[in-house]
């Protein structure tokens, strides 16, 4: 069984559970098995904020796990508490522009993406989270783009809507995230 185990953590704000929603919504709408579990504390910003999530494509028998297939760091206290769900098999992303330091955890790789000062210099800082998607999705090739790109018309639809060049500007941030890990940028 294919079964995809994720961790997406940051501080609040960052759009972590927002991200996780459309990543657990584009699974479910491909047909595939979803779970999401988020873990922030009371603090609805500023606390870490951590989403659990897996999509498989067969039932998913286990709602919790210890180690993730992709960890996603997106703050030096995300990496404080996700380093623990890495092991020897584990992909670790984190942003190396926000991050004072990289993550010392056991990992099959680890890639610095600059996706902070990335989505602020080129795009918008509204977008990202919406980078770090799109590099979670090219790291894992556990959904396809349009799928992705489905679920984010459900979850942002109603502000495309109002602002059609949102739309392009997500696409575009969810596109640059792919590439940087296509390319694997590291800094």
């Amino acid at each position: 069984m294919a079964r995809t185990k994720m961790v997406l953590a940051g501080e609040g704000g960052q759009g972590v559970q927002s991200v996780a929603k459309i990543l657990v919504e584009a699974g479910y709408e491909a047909g595939k098995e979803v779970l999401y579990i988020p873990n922030f504390g009371v603090e609805q910003r500023g606390g870490v904020s951590i989403a659990f999530c897996q999509i498989a494509d067969e039932r998913i028998g286990e709602p919790r796990f210890s180690k993730g297939d992709i960890i996603i760091m997106c703050s030096d206290r995300a990496i404080d508490r996700c380093s623990e769900y890495a092991d020897e098999n584990s992909i670790v992303v984190y942003d190396s522009s926000v991050c004072t330091k990289k993550p010392t955890c056991k990992c099959k790789e680890l890639i610095g993406l600059p996706a902070n000062r990335i989505a602020n210099d080129e795009l918008s800082t509204r977008v990202f989270n919406i980078m770090i998607l799109g590099a979670l999705i090219e790291a894992t090739h556990v959904l396809k783009i349009d799928d992705v790109k489905n679920a984010m018309e459900i979850a942002l639809g109603k502000k495309f809507a109002a602002r059609p060049e949102l739309r392009e500007l997500n696409y575009k941030a969810l596109e640059k995230g792919m590439q940087l890990i296509a390319d694997k940028a590291s800094v």
